[in-house]
């Protein structure tokens, strides 16, 4: 008999499998769960040949009860992230040229292999 997997071991795994597309699509991860007390960026990673500095959105899910992970980032949630990414820029010191925020769902358990969609630029 299989377990059901906690909400937690979902999150993790679909952001395991972002780290790795954007490590196979050349951006070099800086960090995972950046924390402040307004919030948490899943992921910062940079595009090292245009000095973009992206931060990403992971939206995993099982089914599409609630809709899709891509409509889970609703305008409010990408003011929120716009938000957290100005913290962490104001005490970063990359002199990034360009900011850019992803979004990244992954859909398990529909088919055998979990289904990747990466959307760029979304706010």
């Amino acid at each position: 008999m299989t377990r059901a997997w906690s909400r937690a071991e979902i999150g993790a795994l679909g952001e395991q499998l972002a780290v790795e597309h954007l490590g196979r699509i050349g951006l070099r991860v800086l960090t995972r769960n950046w924390r402040c007390r307004y919030g948490e960026l899943d992921v910062i990673a940079a595009d090292d040949a245009t000095r973009t500095v992206v931060f990403v959105e992971v939206k995993t899910r099982t089914s599409d009860q609630f809709g899709g992970a891509v409509q889970a980032v609703t305008p409010i949630k990408l003011r929120r992230l716009r938000r957290l990414a100005g913290l962490w820029l104001a005490q970063d010191r990359g002199g990034w040229a360009a900011v850019r925020i992803d979004v990244i769902a992954v859909r398990i358990g529909r088919t055998r292999t979990p289904e990747l969609t990466h959307l760029e630029g979304v706010g």
